[in-house]
């Protein structure tokens, strides 16, 4: 799966499982071992066998980023302008969203024949959230934009200067990416930054892109994953989780029971049948999940943001992530687990915590870890720009965490 196509097309968490499920499907994966839910993805490759040896090999990421998802009653008019306005999704960084070329996508919900439907869409426009001007702001280099998320994010999207243009709604651009016999009921729409990924640096030793939180960790998931053989014991599972930025607690979320229900699914039909006599706990109590999310590289221009010894750096491997205050799951033996597991792959590996005197993010691996009861590590790419509309990484970085997953899910 081409990496840079990937980050362009999967511009929403709807549009990021339609092209996971494309790639997994195209390489024979099929309905018993593909299950979906709502933005969210798990695909399991089967053992050859279930037996008391038995055990979970979990890679856990999530499909969703920050964005500007667009309000359920947008419109609004100004200086000859029609605007839409925006709920903010997950900790943007708002000023990175301003004078950039915005495209809108998501999902749609319409009503035919009595029943509801859905459709993924992709609008072939660019909007924009023009900045103020300097001559209207002059202390803003001294004092720093501030940005109101209420009021100062809302997106130009066409000239109101006819009457047809002034009620011109959102929803009836909508409604025309349906068919005549399909009336929108509801949409899931957000804006996106339209620039394609490119690679960057005097050496081409970056990518350049929005969404590689957390669409990186998702790809090399997927790559892994394509690329490896039919295990002889264990279940291979790959979980692609929603709302991971909003705090994972919904139907399609790791606070969700998506993944709890697929693995008891899975273990009831293959192992209780197969005879074996362990609990689904049991067997997850000796399995392991990683649960992969990008993590903060050292800032050159602000090296005092960082942990002096625990200061990750662009192209230095993969980030082992621990928090004295469980914020990541990674405990002693998980973290030995990956260690052992970087040895094995000959993949460097770097470690992170954050400072005692700035708060630290979270993901869903303490989440996934509490409620399934199976020892987790927390691991990432180094990035910067994070939450930025547009994001960076090191092409080294990604190329170790694909090896080191092929090893995961292949010979360790």
């Amino acid at each position: 799966m081409d990496f840079f196509e990937f980050l362009d097309s999967a511009v929403t968490p709807f549009h990021t499982v339609s092209e996971l499920k494309k790639a997994f499907e195209k390489a024979g994966f099929g309905k018993d071992s593909v299950f979906e839910r709502n933005g969210a993805l798990i695909v399991v490759r089967l053992p050859r066998k279930v037996n008391s040896n038995t055990r979970f090999r979990i890679a856990l990421a999530h499909t969703d980023f920050p964005a500007l998802r667009i309000s359920p009653n947008p419109d609004k008019n100004c200086a000859g302008v029609n605007k839409l306005h925006v709920e903010t999704y997950g900790g943007l960084l708002y000023t990175s969203w301003l004078d950039r070329d915005l495209g809108y996508a998501g999902l749609l919900a319409f009503e035919k024949d009595g029943q509801v439907g859905s459709r993924l869409i992709r609008g072939s426009k660019l909007f924009r959230i023009p900045q103020l001007a300097i001559h209207l702001n002059r202390g803003v280099n001294q004092d720093g934009l501030k940005v109101n998320p209420q009021t100062d994010l809302d997106a130009l999207w066409s000239s109101s200067s006819s009457a047809a243009d002034a009620s011109r709604k959102f929803a009836d651009v909508l409604q025309a990416e349906l068919g005549g016999d399909e009336h929108l009921l509801d949409f899931d729409v957000q804006f996106f930054d339209a620039q394609p990924a490119s690679v960057g640096g005097f050496n081409d030793e970056w990518v350049y892109s929005g969404r590689l939180d957390n669409l990186s960790s998702c790809h090399a998931i997927a790559e892994a994953m394509l690329n490896s053989d039919v295990p002889e014991n264990d279940f291979l599972v790959a979980a692609f989780m929603n709302n991971e930025e909003v705090g994972s607690v919904s139907r399609d979320g790791a606070g969700g029971n998506f993944l709890q229900s697929t693995l008891e699914t899975l273990w009831n039909r293959y192992a209780q049948n197969g005879g074996v006599g362990r609990s689904l706990s049991e067997v997850l109590a000796d399995s392991l999940a990683l649960s992969i999310d990008m993590a903060h590289a050292e800032h050159p221009n602000f090296p005092q943001k960082h942990e002096s010894n625990h200061a990750p750096v662009l192209g230095g491997g993969v980030v082992l992530k621990t928090n004295a205050q469980k914020r990541y799951a990674s405990d002693v033996l998980s973290s030995a687990q990956f260690k052992l597991l970087c040895k094995k792959a000959d993949v460097p590996y770097q470690t992170f915590i954050t400072r005692n005197d700035m708060p630290c993010g979270s993901t869903v691996g303490p989440t996934i870890s509490a409620s399934l009861g199976i020892p987790t590590v927390d691991i990432g790419e180094p990035m910067l720009s994070m939450h930025s509309i547009r994001e960076m990484i090191a092409s080294k970085d990604h190329v170790d965490l694909i090896s080191l997953l092929k090893n995961f899910m292949g010979k360790f």
